[in-house]
């Protein structure tokens, strides 16, 4: 049974800052308080020493998960890094998204002079002092990421990427509306907030699933381990929807985590399309051949050579070495009539084997990332982008080729 006893809307003691609010409940016997931060604002990481030295605390749960958790506290934890199976896995978007985001938070911290995290990071260090254990709530930034991919339309998809990109290189200052936005709201928002205003599935996705998530992880938390009194530092965004998750019938954590960890299946007819496609390309060379050898060829060899160069192209944009830009061309024609194998995957092992990635490149990751020729300077990220680019080139090149074979067929 939950008990909600009182919401204290008012600022942490000593505070100047009156968009931090702490948020006081209970459940079931643990007092939970809910302090709320400004992911731009240096009050916000002396509002959570305040607390914690306050020494009412017996535990602390911090707005991360496990790899934004590793990634402040190990920040040699990239070097660990299996970039070939991040590839083979299909997780080269989801890392590439990652870093473009970790880009944002950095370009925020250049522009406001704090360091991104700073208030987890203080959380953190502070319960260690206090030898506190630490609770890690919010759900994998992969899986919230791939959750608004699936669930975006596909006609939405390029846009939202278009954004992030955006926000990732601009060098503009941060206006002052943002930033207000900024201290009342959430750091993922935030670098979609033109696009969540518009879009209930990404809002959802972005805020209202991560309350339910959180509180369910708090849940869980009470009933395994009984703390007396536990601080919950999360974005001012979060309070209003994490105490309103938190008052509501709660059901089995244990589910709630289950259902909101699961990743929505692909459209069978979106997983159909890929293999149509060859199936009528396949079918173009068929007729072309039974009408003239001539025209077959000259339908495959239009295939290779749009395919291949497209493909190529997305390499050489990504500075790629150029036997792998040789590699695009040659795989590019062959794996578009192949759905279970992309050429992305083809170009960006090549230049793995062709320029291995050092360990001052995992080093200087996230650091080269935040301007643009860092992307291209550093190895890791550029193999990310021969992925990109020349999955990009191939896709293109897939469509105009087969629009061009239809053309000469029946045009």
């Amino acid at each position: 049974m939950t008990e909600i006893p009182k919401t204290d809307d008012t600022p942490p003691a000593g505070s100047g800052d009156s968009n931090h609010l702490v948020r006081r409940l209970r459940l079931d016997g643990t007092e939970i308080t809910l302090l709320g931060t400004a992911h731009v604002s240096a009050d916000s990481v002396d509002d959570v020493e305040r607390e914690i030295a306050t020494g009412d605390y017996d535990a602390v749960a911090v707005e991360l998960c496990e790899s934004r958790y590793r990634a402040l506290t190990q920040p040699g934890s990239l070097e660990d890094l299996d970039l070939f199976q991040v590839l083979r896995s299909g997780r080269a978007g989801m890392v590439a998204a990652s870093l473009a985001l970790g880009a944002y938070q950095q370009r925020l911290a250049d522009q406001f002079q704090i360091r991104p995290g700073a208030e987890m990071e203080a959380a953190i260090n502070g319960a260690g002092r206090a030898a506190l254990p630490v609770y890690r709530i919010d759900r994998e930034i992969g899986t919230t990421l791939k959750r608004i991919y699936r669930r975006t339309p596909w006609w939405q998809r390029m846009t939202l990427l278009t954004g992030l990109v955006a926000s990732t290189f601009s060098r503009e200052e941060i206006s002052a509306e943002e930033i207000e936005r900024l201290k009342e709201g959430d750091l993922l928002e935030s670098t979609f907030s033109e696009f969540a205003q518009r879009s209930q599935t990404l809002y959802e996705s972005l805020i209202t699933e991560r309350d339910r998530y959180m509180a369910a992880r708090l849940r869980q938390t009470v009933e395994r381990d009984t703390p007396k009194s536990l601080l919950a530092v999360v974005g001012a965004g979060h309070l209003a929807g994490l105490e309103q998750a938190l008052k509501d019938t709660p059901g089995d954590p244990d589910d709630t985590i289950t259902a909101l960890d699961h990743l929505p299946p692909r459209r069978r007819w979106l997983r159909l399309i890929p293999w149509l496609i060859v199936a009528l390309i396949i079918a173009g060379f068929a007729i072309g051949f039974s009408r003239s050898t001539y025209l077959g060829f000259e339908l495959v060899a239009e295939w290779i050579v749009i395919n291949g160069v497209l493909s190529a192209l997305g390499a050489i944009i990504a500075a790629a070495h150029p036997l792998t830009v040789v590699t695009a061309f040659v795989a590019a024609p062959l794996t578009s009539l192949n759905p279970t194998i992309g050429a992305g995957f083809v170009t960006a092992a090549a230049e793995l084997a062709l320029r291995k990635p050092t360990v001052r490149d995992f080093r200087t990751l996230r650091s080269d990332v935040t301007r643009i020729p860092g992307w291209w300077r550093n190895r890791v990220s550029r193999t990310l982008l021969v992925f990109l680019l020349s999955t990009v080139g191939s896709a293109a090149g897939t469509y105009i080729a087969g629009f061009r074979i239809a053309g000469k067929l029946f045009g």
